[in-house]
């Protein structure tokens, strides 16, 4: 199956440079791109896309609330945001707006490909950067971390961690060696014992309490 990418970014060197690079994976198809948040979100509606990569300072509106446009309108595109910065602040507000992959833009191409595919298959990635300042932050929260070992049994704690860390739930399953069906109850359990709704907030809510790993 095709990725269908739409690229936004103000800097024009950069988005001829990441054209390059999407052109020459068979998957991979760009089919827009623009400059700034309100074009995004025209050619969002319009182009549909599978992911979007997103500059986070853009003009007119930016990469946060261009996020959170879109995905009000189409809840199943994934945004991968694009940031010169892992500031921590960013990292969970874009995260906070509904994108699915944060990654650095001294990133190597590996890892942005590595994110966009990621992502269109349900997965939360975070690069390198983005995840040790988010775990770094939180080191120290342990009141909250202790609540959730309190809430959480052992193996629904090391579903959560695999959960926010990208894992799918075939995946979660081979790796405790238990049935997806088992694994799938558990991550309704830790919904309904966290009273969060979906893996996106599953994993802010493990990031921010230090459950997760780089």
């Amino acid at each position: 199956m095709t990725i269908r990418i739409l690229l936004v970014d103000d800097h024009k060197i950069l988005r001829e440079a990441l054209k390059v690079v999407l052109e020459r994976e068979l998957d991979l198809a760009l089919v827009g791109e623009c400059s700034d948040g309100l074009d995004a979100l025209k050619l969002a509606s319009e182009l549909h896309p599978d992911v979007v990569l997103m500059d986070i300072g853009l003009p007119v509106m930016g990469g946060i609330e261009a996020t959170r446009s879109i995905l009000a309108e189409q809840p199943g595109i994934r945004v991968v945001a694009l940031s010169t910065y892992s500031d921590r602040r960013i990292v969970l507000q874009m995260l906070d707006a509904g994108a699915s992959g944060y990654v650095v833009k001294s990133a190597g191409r590996d890892e942005l490909l590595r994110a966009i595919r990621a992502v269109s298959m349900g997965r939360t990635y975070l690069c390198n950067e983005a995840a040790a300042t988010l775990v770094d932050s939180v080191r120290t929260q342990t009141p909250a971390a202790l609540r959730t070992s309190e809430k959480l049994g052992r193996r629904e704690r090391e579903v959560l961690q695999l959960l926010a860390e990208g894992h799918t739930s075939p995946e979660i399953a081979d790796r405790l060696c238990i049935a997806t069906s088992t694994v799938d109850v558990h991550r309704r359990n830790i919904m309904r014992k966290l009273e969060l709704h979906s893996v996106a907030e599953l994993t802010k809510y493990a990031i921010r309490n230090g459950l997760t790993s780089p």
